[in-house]
Formats: C-alpha cells, structure tokens, sequence
C-alpha cells in the first residue's frame, strides 16, 4: 500500500516487467489458493474468482507445456 501511495503521490511511472509463462501459473495457483480458501468460509463470490483462476490455469499449463516442448526440441 506505501509503494502503491508513494508512486501515485510522486506520478512515477510503473514499468511493467514481462512476466514468464511460469511466474504467471505460480501466481493463478497463489490466487486460486486465498479464493478457495475464501470460498470454503461462506463467501459465493470467492467462488467465481477461484473458477476465473483454474481457467487461467488451464490456458497457462497448455502454454508451458508448449513452451517446454519447444525449447526441448530446439536442443536437437
């Protein structure tokens, strides 16, 4: 929250850093942890974010394995 107030209060601009395939699955997987933990507890609307995650997931597991793939078969 600091960061988040002190690069709006100074109009510093946040450059994005790509992030890898595997970083993006690492943090679904976080994400989809706290929503279903959230959802267990009561809350509905948990539940469609943790849904919204596993989707996410699924995209990112076929990209990594594809990505894994290619970098396998470049080595030959």
């Amino acid at each position: 929250m600091l960061e988040y107030a002190l690069w709006h209060l100074f109009g510093w601009v946040k450059k994005e850093v790509p992030m890898s395939t595997k970083d993006m699955l690492d943090n679904h997987v976080a994400t989809l942890t706290t929503e279903y933990e959230k959802f267990e507890a009561g809350n509905k609307a948990a539940g469609t974010r943790a849904r919204k995650s596993l989707s996410e997931i699924a995209k990112l597991c076929k990209l990594l394995r594809q990505e894994i793939q290619a970098s396998k078969n470049s080595d030959k």
